[in-house]
């Protein structure tokens, strides 16, 4: 499993340690460039943040310091930095994956039946009512 984890290289981590936030309060932080390869591992992988392994320490610490970061918009200006710098091109990406489905996965045999809209349902005339058209065959003028 270990040939299978992520680590920040030293090149990358000389790039992104001048921009992280100092003389935080709170209890003194655990080693910095692990714990962003943990969260780089878990971005990377798309697991539950209980599942980050071990090795870059508790899970809790993990993802509390990408939540933490987030809220208070550190990575975006460690973005911002690494962009300027030219360490780094800001682009955006789309997700191409896609589910296939069966011909038949739209609705039961012989496919989806017509409904109405809710709209016409509700202020459509009853079903037990009679039309105003038709009498039943009686005439009102005998």
């Amino acid at each position: 499993m270990a040939g299978s984890l992520f680590w920040l290289s030293d090149a990358a981590w000389a790039a992104i340690e001048p921009h992280l936030p100092k003389n935080q309060p709170g209890a003194r932080r655990v080693d910095d460039r692990r714990v962003i390869s943990g969260i780089v591992h878990m971005l990377k992988c798309g697991g539950r943040w209980a599942d980050c392994p071990s090795e870059y320490g508790p899970s809790t610490t993990i993802y509390n310091r990408w939540n933490r970061w987030s809220r208070r918009g550190v990575w975006n200006c460690i973005l911002a930095a690494l962009t300027e710098e030219g360490w780094i091109a800001e682009t955006g990406q789309i997700d191409s994956s896609y589910v296939k489905a069966h011909r038949c996965s739209g609705g039961a045999k012989g496919g989806l039946e017509p409904r109405p809209l809710a709209f016409r349902a509700a202020v459509g005339r009853r079903r037990s009512t009679p039309s105003s058209t038709s009498s039943g065959g009686l005439s009102a003028s005998r």
